[in-house]
């Protein structure tokens, strides 16, 4: 028996946790998609495309404001998290999906094609084998590495004067030392509707020189 309810109540829990309305027919789409995948290839741990809202799709958005640049990469992007919920909510940037793990490409090459992101390409590799030319204004990370290793592992992606952007839980995540040339610009925290979990946004940038 699915856990995932249905349309209609995933449209309710939408609307009450103040999303887009314009967005909303999407996002269910979206968690529907992720929640029937989930059961055969495990792709998250949270199960229900209800709880899959609160856990996954809010708290994924919440990084919208912090994006700069036209091109965002989002490294080990597991099931589209964030990379792909912020491309439903933001259609005037290009969009890098990279994850490691060849069922989760798949998943998000399927759910790019149901959704129709032309702005969305999916990548199947390590961050460590990408080159990119030109660079990303905005690296994203939501549960890729501890910011040292982030910053370690994909920082050669970041274009001149772009950032790296560290979805984090508690701020102290943030006080481990950065590769030499990297420094915090700031860490801010945020709020996630419906959630009284601690969340942080950490920004990473280049030293000046």
């Amino acid at each position: 028996m699915s856990h995932a309810p249905g349309a209609d109540a995933l449209h309710t829990a939408c609307a009450a946790r103040g999303l887009d309305p314009a967005l909303i027919p999407d996002v269910v789409r979206y968690l529907q998609l992720l929640e029937r995948w989930n059961r055969v290839h495990n792709l998250t741990a949270v199960k229900g495309a209800g709880a899959m809202l609160d856990r996954h799709v809010l708290d994924s958005l919440s990084v919208l404001p912090w994006l700069q640049g036209r091109r965002v990469l989002d490294v080990g992007s597991g099931a589209g998290l964030p990379g792909l919920v912020l491309a439903l909510a933001d259609r005037c940037r290009e969009y890098l999906l990279l994850d490691a793990a060849a069922k989760r490409v798949r998943f998000l090459r399927a759910a790019i094609a149901e959704l129709d992101l032309g702005h969305v390409h999916a990548a199947h590799g390590r961050v460590q084998d990408l080159h990119p030319d030109p660079g990303f204004a905005t690296v994203v990370s939501r549960a890729f590495a501890a910011p040292p290793e982030f910053v370690r592992l994909a920082g050669h992606c970041v274009a001149p004067g772009g950032q790296m952007l560290a979805m984090l839980g508690q701020a102290a995540a943030a006080e481990a030392s950065l590769p030499a040339g990297w420094s915090y610009r700031r860490v801010e925290p945020v709020r996630v509707p419906g959630s009284s979990a601690s969340r942080h946004i950490a920004v990473i940038e280049r030293e000046s020189a």
